[in-house]
């Protein structure tokens, strides 16, 4: 019973988290910088109203989405967005008609699990939207969401989606098409 046992192996890291990795460490020598990611829990407003999904969406049916019963509203939103993503929605502007349709200030309240990192995106994007100067930024984000779906042997109620945004002057789709390329040709795949 004194006899040292057989080394064990230490532990491994999960395929996923080799290939979140792979991904993350392409995208810091493209220059993109991360998104923080770390809050599951966010609003109707900037999970759906800010991206300009219509109130009335299927999306938003409970069937589609895990909406939270406590804390069951937000009550924290900057009031100045708020306000223009509703007359946008309503009555349209910046191009658009709007959905004509009443915008519901209790919908865009609603607390659920996120559908997607967009949401995310969609913070970045107002933050960036405040700075006095505008600066040219490349984000990308790496991590869960989650959809009230049937679970089988090939799906979850959660998975994880990967998302990159670039906002600069002057982009052309020839920019997106050369960061792809980029991006998979860091994976060893040149024929796109």
């Amino acid at each position: 019973y004194n006899a040292m046992g057989q080394p064990t192996n230490g532990g491994h890291l999960h395929p996923l988290l080799k290939v979140r990795e792979e991904f993350r460490q392409i995208f810091f020598e493209m220059g993109f910088q991360e998104m923080p990611t770390n809050q599951y829990v966010e609003s109707s407003f900037w999970n759906f109203d800010t991206l300009f999904q219509p109130q009335q969406h299927p999306a938003r049916d409970a069937h589609d989405t895990f909406f939270l019963t406590e804390p069951a509203r937000c009550l924290a939103l900057p009031e100045e967005y708020v306000e223009r993503t509703r007359r946008v929605h309503q009555e349209g502007g910046y191009g658009s008609i709007g959905y004509k349709c009443a915008w519901d200030r209790e919908e865009t309240e609603k607390n659920l699990l996120r559908t997607h990192t967009t949401a995310v995106s969609s913070r970045m994007l107002h933050k960036l939207a405040q700075q006095d100067t505008f600066t040219p930024v490349k984000y990308f984000s790496i991590d869960k969401v989650f959809r009230n779906e049937t679970v089988d042997a090939t799906h979850l109620a959660e998975f994880h989606q990967i998302e990159g945004l670039v906002a600069d002057y002057n982009l052309t789709l020839g920019d997106l098409i050369g960061m792809l390329n980029s991006f998979f040709a860091k994976l060893g795949m040149t024929r796109l």
